[in-house]
């Protein structure tokens, strides 16, 4: 088997099951680590080398840039040099130490990405602060969890963020004690703030905050072991050494491929920063002395910045690549038939032509300068790389983007307990299609078999849980170590995705161990948690939550409570037996609208509503395999047996025939 494998060899032999324990697959490893994993550059032992070597390489380089907003109108993107950024990081280092903020104090970022995000995570990284990202896009609730759970001192935060921080107030502040705009702060705000206990600061008045100890701007020597990021919510403890460790091996990677990241790449960053996957990606451009350009926080306007900024590298999760296959496909629909015959034949000329094994800039230069060229030039017209993550990209649409885009589009998998990085597909090679491609080449990587859900490690097919080892693997979850014991055996990161190596070395993600799943905007779904929720309405007996990676949304299948769906029926007109009423499109309305109502009394968030459902009047039994003899759901076998009907569901609801198909 391992002379099959393109891509990876063995390092370590298969170990048959034992004493109760699950077999383990052979090690693997990436055929670019045959020498060793890469080491790192010399003198750089953190997140703040990584950044203090820049400055000293590119100094008069542009890092940091954003629109100017001249009478609500954006214009063209205004940029801070590298030795500019550092003089600013300097400033809000000595700061921070003079306002009695010391080495291993707990520091909140919260706001869209931005230069000052960066700038703060720079002064943290500086004094050996911990970073702790605080999600814009979550509630008070959700910020005041983080606050509290991860102790921070001090916060950084957007502008018109301040309000939302502030709602997190009295129970944030046992902690939380000092606020700093990266903006200005309304008189009202200095007055709410003093009320709360806190003190608040404009952006440039902390900046000149009385420096009481010039020896703070001397460059610290941070070492590898020290905590650089504490990820919240789950408290994802990361080492300036996983971080190094991780751009050595993506810097390895696009080197042994051709795609050396260098000083003129530049990168649109609008992927959130509290996401070790765009931080990871920001750590790497910096390294080469790269350019950072930040998008405007409007998705609707993130085409516009791109054309604007004219980007080398973008990252996306799914579902913006989704929105551009989309959009995409619309504009062909109402081109006409001439155009849309043109587009067809160019584009099965040139995936042809790829899939004998030429390379997307060989297949067919003609078809790219008439023809796919603007779509190219929709995306800025610089891109050389797209990298998806976070959720799996959709085999269609990755395989019309390599052709379409005129450049590589790659597929990683990782996990913020592995910074990010643990898979990634080489560029033009389409038998990677519908895989997340070899290990990156700082890791090894096993398969544990699931006896549970029949899945193989030592099988002719190999599945199973895929474990990690290496350095990039994360310290730790804050204050559990419990669930940190839990996952993390013999150095051994137990991930819970399960997948299935390929002939070639290549991984595919086939299930989900454990009962959490990601959506395709990369938004994890605890399942167990909102069927607790949804089953506690009345008008339901059971109910089956389901969602993957491929769909931006979730459905369910329920067992509605016979009595109270029958007196509806009666109430509201509704003929028919049972069986019949649950087919009712009215019936399962209703149900859906109490659903509905009841995510939203218990707050859940808006992708944890249920979107459209199916009416199950037979209830979920042994006897059909559905249940286990202790009445637990068996998800696996409850896919199986409704699949048909969730293509159905989706497909409808999809296309707008009704909400509760």
């Amino acid at each position: 088997m391992t002379s099959e494998k393109k891509f990876i060899y063995e390092v370590e032999a298969a170990k048959e099951a034992t004493d109760g324990k699950p077999s383990i697959g052979p090690v693997y490893r990436s055929t670019l680590a045959k020498n060793g994993f890469p080491d790192p550059i010399d003198g750089i032992h953190s997140c703040w080398d990584i950044f203090r070597t820049a400055v000293e390489k590119y100094p008069n380089n542009r890092m940091l840039g954003q629109r100017e907003i001249v009478n609500e109108k954006a214009g063209k993107y205004e940029w801070k040099t590298y030795k500019e950024v550092y003089d600013i990081v300097i400033k809000l280092g000595n700061s921070l130490r003079s306002c009695g903020f010391e080495e291993g104090g707990k520091c909140g970022i919260y706001g869209a990405n931005c230069p000052e995000w960066i700038i703060s995570m720079e002064a943290c990284n500086a004094h050996g602060l911990y970073c702790v990202p605080l999600y814009d896009t979550l509630g008070a609730g959700a910020v005041e969890f983080i606050i509290s759970h991860a102790e921070v001192a001090i916060a950084f935060v957007e502008e018109n963020k301040i309000p939302e921080l502030f709602k997190t107030c009295p129970n944030s502040t046992k902690y939380m004690k000092t606020v700093v705009s990266f903006g200005g702060v309304k008189p009202e705000q200095k007055e709410e703030a003093e009320k709360l206990g806190l003190v608040i600061h404009a952006w440039d008045e902390f900046l000149k905050a009385k420096v009481t100890n010039m020896s703070f701007q001397l460059k610290r020597k941070v070492t590898y072991a020290r905590l650089c990021i504490l990820a919240e919510p789950k408290g994802v403890l990361i080492s300036n050494e996983s971080i190094v460790t991780i751009t050595t091996g993506v810097m390895h990677f696009l080197q042994s491929v051709n795609e050396s990241l260098t000083e003129k790449d530049v990168y649109i960053s609008y992927l959130p920063l509290a996401h070790v996957f765009d931080l990871a990606i920001e750590e790497c451009i910096i390294q080469v002395g790269g350019s950072i350009g930040f998008w405007r926080g409007d998705v609707k306007l993130l085409i516009e910045d791109l054309g604007e900024l004219k980007p080398s590298i973008f990252c996306a999760v799914p579902r913006v690549l989704d929105r551009v296959y989309t959009g995409l496909q619309q504009k062909l629909s109402v081109g006409g038939f001439f155009k849309k015959k043109v587009f067809d034949v160019a584009f099965s000329y040139k995936f042809g032509n790829m899939k004998k094994g030429q390379s997307h800039v060989a297949a067919a230069p003609f078809c790219d300068k008439l023809v796919f060229n603007k779509v190219k030039q929709g995306l800025g017209g610089n891109v050389r790389i797209i990298l998806s993550g976070a959720a799996p990209l959709a085999s269609h649409i990755e395989s019309f983007l390599r052709v379409v885009a005129c450049c590589h589009v790659l597929q990683g998998y990782g996990l913020t307990e592995s910074c990010a990085g643990t898979f990634v597909t080489f560029p033009d090679d389409l038998d990677m299609l519908g895989t997340v491609g070899p290990p990156v080449p700082n890791v090894d990587i096993r398969l544990e078999s699931v006896p549970d859900m029949e899945y193989d490690a030592l099988g002719s097919t190999p599945r199973g849980e895929i474990c990690i080892r290496g350095k990039t693997l994360f310290s730790g979850y804050h204050k559990r170590e419990d669930l940190t014991k839990e996952v993390l055996i013999d150095g051994w990161f137990h991930t819970g995705d399960v997948g299935e190596w390929q002939p070639d070395g290549s991984m595919k993600i086939i299930d989900r161990k454990k009962n959490i799943f990601k959506l395709a905007q990369g938004e994890y779904v605890a399942v167990e948690s909102l069927e607790n929720v949804y089953g506690q309405v009345d008008a339901i007996d059971s109910v089956w939550v389901y969602g993957n990676s491929f769909e931006s949304f979730l459905i369910a299948v329920v067992n509605p409570t016979q009595r109270t769906l029958e007196s509806w029926a009666v109430e509201n007109g509704v003929d028919g037996d049972f069986n019949s009423i649950c087919q009712n499109a009215k019936a399962k309305a209703f149900i859906l609208g109490e659903l509905v109502k009841a995510g939203r009394e218990r707050k859940l968030k808006g992708f944890e509503i249920i979107r459209a459902v199916h009416l199950e009047p037979v209830a979920f039994d042994i006897e059909r395999d559905l249940l286990t003899p202790t009445y637990k759901k068996k998800r696996p076998q409850l896919l199986k047996y409704y699949q048909n009907v969730i293509d159905e569901i989706y497909n409808a609801a999809k296309e707008g025939q009704g909400s509760g198909q």
